[in-house]
This record gives structure tokens, C-alpha cells and sequence, in this order.
């Protein structure tokens, strides 16, 4: 008996993704058929061969999920949370394999789990996917379909997961029966804790969530930092090498900024930049670039997809921006006011794992524009 059973609450309209979705279900109950074989001499190996193809296809979900949120632009804090959940995933399963034979119950443990997450993960995060998708293609803004996700009516979805929840203690029950006599009264308790125990682990699920999200924010200035940006910029180089795409990173610094803390003090300081990275932020227009802290006063700028032209453009924009500001600066030497050196480079990467040069590239060009007189924007040599 198949441990999922697939129906049309199932279906999310994206077609690769349901396809995707039809394979994962056809492997979890290919891993629960071989669970129950009475062949002891071949089950282990069989067991062992199906979960490495069931993990190996749901990496593959996960990344062709992952380029297609980016690919449609759908808003960043969804395709973080989301991408948090496939990686919590994937280290979950992998550890619960590797303990499996110290469990008691280990069918029941394993496909439990794996039934359950599945249905989570189609019927909540896959479906919200595809609103937003459908929402997107329609008009509207990523962010505010996005937005519209926490005001959707989950009614349908919960009625499919309670149904798929029963489905699953009904195969389970078949497969114990005997241990379930013996414990019946145990259960009866266990019950009516239960919801209690569902609700835990869904408040627990969403604090990780946000603890994944605020590990890459920088905390003064609300954008991503450092170590998100090095992750970020290494999948944009990637992804430019394989779809052979121009990629252009700008880096920009804040003219004087030691003097304007000496001048106006370190709670002054920390507002301009505050001031500086939300000018920098209302410069860009797509979803799918990316400000970020690289260090101190230094801001840099992931723009995919994006030749010399177009980069040079946006350094433009962010030097009038910040000049906009208006932000009086006493000790600067370049202008009263608060302004930028940006360096720019832009190029297709030469291989994946580019992104280091790129790097070295807008940072050289950022101190040629600084040595010639800051204020303004200078281009790497192509």
C-alpha cells in the first residue's frame, strides 16, 4: 500500500514542479515498499540504492526550484526562507538515515517523517510559490505577492494535509498492528497532546527561519552582509558562466568617512550610512540585485545580468543619490556634502568560480576613482 497518495489538491500548476513533485512521491513509496520486503538478504541494499536516488532527485528538485524563483524574481525574503527550508531538509533526512538502525521504529519513523514533509512541503511553501508565480506573471509586484501570502485562506490546504495525515496513521496502523493493541491506551494519551505538538514544531520551524534571515543582515544597516553577499555573489558568477551572461559588481565607499565620525561623532556616522545604504537600495530596480555591508563604510552592489553599460548607469545613479542626500559633511575635502567613490567591473565570467576576480577588479577601480578626486564613478578595464 503506498504510503502518499497523490490527488488533485496536490497539483500546483507550475508544470516542471508538479512533474518534480509526481517523482518524489513515486520514490517515497518505492523506499516504504522496500521497507516492508520480506527479502532480508537484499532489502539493505535495496533500501540503501532508493534513498540515495530519493535524496539525490530532491537536490535536483531543490536547485531547478531554486533557479526558477530567482529566474521569475520573485522577493528575496521568500526565496531565503525557502531555500532555508530545502537546506533544513536535506541535513534532517541525511542525519535520520545515518541513526536509522539504532531506532526502534524505523519504517514508521522514516517514511512518517518523509510522507509529512512532503506534504508540508507541496501543499504550504510549493503552493505559495506558485501564487506568487501566477500573481507575478499577472502584475503584480514580488513584493506584494509576497505580502499577499500572509492574508490567503489556507482552508483547502489544511482540509488535503488532515486527509494525508490520516492516510498516513491508517498505513501505519496496518503495518503495527499488533504494537498498536499493546499500546492503545498509551496512545489515547499521546493524542490529545499531539495538536500541541504540531503547533510547537510549527512555531519552532518558523523561529529557525527567521533566525536563518537575520544571520545574513547586517544589523545597523538592514541590508544583507558580508557573508551573505560572498554566498550570493558566488551563485550569480555561476549562474553568469553557465547561461553566459554578463555579471557586474560595483563597490563603493563613503568619501571621508573617519573624518566625518571625527567631525559629527559616531552616532552621526552610523545614521549616514544608514542614509547612504537606503539611497544606494532605492537606486536599484530589480528584485534580483543585491546591497550589501562588504566592510566598515565600504557597500557593494551584485547586479546580474548586467553589461558595462548598464552598470555604469546604475554607478551614476548611485553617486546622485547619495549627493541628493544632502548630508552635511564638515571635514570632507571633496564636497560639504556626504558623497561616493564607486568602482565598477562588469564582464562574463571566465569560469564558475570567477567571483574573486570580479571582486579585485571593482575594488581597483574603486581606488582609481578615489585617488582621482572621489565623488564619482570609475569602470574597470575590459
Amino acid at each position: 500500500m503506498d504510503a502518499f497518495v497523490w490527488d488533485q489538491n496536490f497539483i500546483t500548476g507550475v508544470e516542471d514542479v508538479d512533474v518534480q513533485h509526481h517523482a518524489l512521491v513515486d520514490l517515497f513509496n518505492e523506499l516504504s515498499s522496500t521497507f516492508q520486503s520480506t527479502d532480508l538478504d537484499d532489502r539493505e541494499a535495496l533500501l540503501n540504492d532508493t534513498f540515495a536516488r530519493l535524496v539525490a532527485y530532491t537536490e535536483y528538485h531543490f536547485a531547478d526550484e531554486e533557479a526558477l524563483m530567482r529566474g521569475v524574481g520573485l522577493d528575496p525574503r521568500h526565496i531565503v526562507s525557502h531555500e532555508a527550508e530545502h537546506a533544513h531538509f536535506v541535513e534532517q533526512i541525511r542525519t535520520i538515515w545515518s541513526a536509522r538502525h539504532s531506532m526502534p521504529d524505523t519504517a514508521e519513523s522514516i517514511i512518517g517523517f518523509l510522507t509529512s514533509w512532503l506534504g508540508l512541503h507541496i501543499l504550504g511553501t510549493d503552493q505559495a510559490l506558485a501564487r506568487q508565480i501566477v500573481a507575478i506573471a499577472a502584475g503584480t509586484t514580488p513584493e506584494q505577492a509576497w505580502r499577499n501570502e500572509k492574508d490567503f485562506p489556507e482552508s483547502k490546504t489544511t482540509q488535503a494535509l488532515l486527509k494525508l495525515i490520516a492516510r498516513l496513521y491508517h498505513v501505519l496502523a496496518q503495518q503495527n498492528a499488533g504494537l498498536i493493541d499493546v499500546n492503545r491506551q498509551l496512545e489515547m494519551r499521546v493524542a490529545g497532546r499531539t495538536q500541541e505538538l504540531a503547533h510547537a514544531n510549527e512555531e519552532l520551524l518558523n523561529a529557525n527561519l527567521q533566525l536563518e534571515a537575520f544571520s545574513r543582515t547586517d544589523g545597523l544597516l538592514g541590508i544583507a552582509n558580508r557573508g551573505y553577499f560572498d554566498e550570493r555573489l558566488a551563485q550569480a558568477c555561476a549562474a553568469a558562466f553557465r547561461r553566459e551572461q554578463p555579471l557586474a559588481l560595483l563597490m563603493i565607499d563613503v568619501d571621508h568617512f573617519k573624518q566625518f565620525n571625527d567631525c559629527h561623532g559616531h552616532p552621526k556616522g552610523d545614521a549616514c550610512l544608514q542614509a547612504v545604504a537606503r539611497a544606494v537600495e532605492d537606486t536599484l530596480t530589480r528584485s534580483t540585485d543585491l546591497v550589501a555591508r562588504y566592510g566598515g563604510e565600504e557597500l557593494a552592489v551584485i547586479l546580474p545580468d548586467t553589461d558595462a553599460e548598464g552598470a555604469t548607469t546604475v554607478a551614476a545613479r548611485v553617486v546622485a543619490n547619495v549627493a541628493a542626500l544632502g548630508l552635511v559633511h564638515g571635514a570632507s575635502q571633496v564636497s560639504p556634502c556626504v558623497s561616493v567613490s564607486v568602482g565598477v567591473a562588469a564582464q562574463v565570467p571566465p569560469h564558475k568560480d570567477g567571483s574573486s576576480r570580479l571582486v579585485e577588479e571593482a575594488d581597483a577601480a574603486l581606488y582609481e576613482a578615489k585617488a582621482g578626486g572621489r565623488n564619482r564613478w570609475v569602470l574597470a578595464p575590459r
